[in-house]
């Protein structure tokens, strides 16, 4: 069950108001609502109409999933639906994922939901896939995050671990400060407890690449060099496809461009 569901809406309001360090005239202004009347509503003593409660969420940029909850908590229907990937109405965006993966080709990318269980992979991805020792890490669902950072996974590979995992970890602790998601904070404190090496003692990124933090990996084709980057689908109105992100991976260096193509070409011819 999830906690908040049994916190009126003035609670969770002012719970996601201080999460994103605003004050109540910060919001009021922002949302065009008096700083009394906002009051009134954190605190019960009057309550929000419906386009009201869609403002305040959307100035204080509350995932769909958690609108759902506000609009609940104010005696309104949930607004924002809730498929599997595999649901017939978002084919098209299945199919438009799918695509995106594949034009990427052969770098490697990905497609995972809030929780970074992996959806998705290109035929490229494949071969990282196969570099992790525990074949448990590999049972769906998949975490790309628990995959990267365990000893038995793909961590032994990473050259610049310390680098690396800092820069994870940094992504996932602020993911888990604007969602208030509870899944997520559990795979933080998970993700941390696993060995790390002492930063000072690590590789330091290629100056190259001194304004980006890349994956540099060794593996049977060499040591791979890669940045990556996220894409989301813009003004989602589905909670799914609002989770949804594509990680895509680009060559740091000319080496592991030409890596990689040899590897895209091995697959073909074989």
């Amino acid at each position: 069950m999830n906690p908040a569901a049994s916190l009126t809406f003035g609670s969770q309001l002012r719970g996601w108001r201080q999460r994103r360090r605003l004050s109540q005239l910060d919001l009021a202004v922002d949302a065009e609502v008096s700083t009394r009347h906002l009051s009134f509503v954190e605190t019960g003593r009057a309550m929000p109409s419906r386009e009201m409660v869609l403002r305040l969420a959307n100035r204080l940029e509350v995932p769909l999933r958690a609108r759902n909850g506000l609009l609940t908590a104010a005696g309104f229907a949930p607004m924002y639906a809730e498929r599997t990937l595999d649901d017939p109405a978002l084919r098209a965006a299945r199919e438009a994922v799918e695509q995106l993966l594949t034009a990427h080709e052969p770098y490697p990318a990905l497609a995972v939901d809030r929780h970074w269980n992996l959806l998705s992979h290109n035929a490229a991805a494949a071969p990282l896939l196969s570099l992790v020792v525990a074949p448990e890490l590999l049972v769906p669902p998949i975490n790309v995050l628990r995959v990267g950072l365990h000893p038995q996974g793909l961590a032994p590979r990473i050259v610049n671990l310390a680098q690396w995992r800092a820069h994870l970890l940094e992504r996932v602790q602020h993911q888990a400060n604007i969602s208030a998601d509870a899944s997520l904070a559990r795979l933080l404190e998970e993700l941390s407890a696993y060995p790390a090496p002492a930063l000072e003692g690590s590789p330091a990124p290629n100056p190259a690449n001194a304004i980006v933090v890349p994956l540099v990996l060794d593996t049977p084709m060499g040591r791979l060099s890669l940045i990556s980057t996220m894409t989301v689908f813009g003004n989602p109105m589905e909670i799914t496809l609002s989770e949804l992100a594509l990680e895509t991976f680009f060559p740091a260096d000319a080496e592991t461009a030409a890596a990689l193509r040899r590897l895209a070409d091995a697959r073909r011819a074989g």
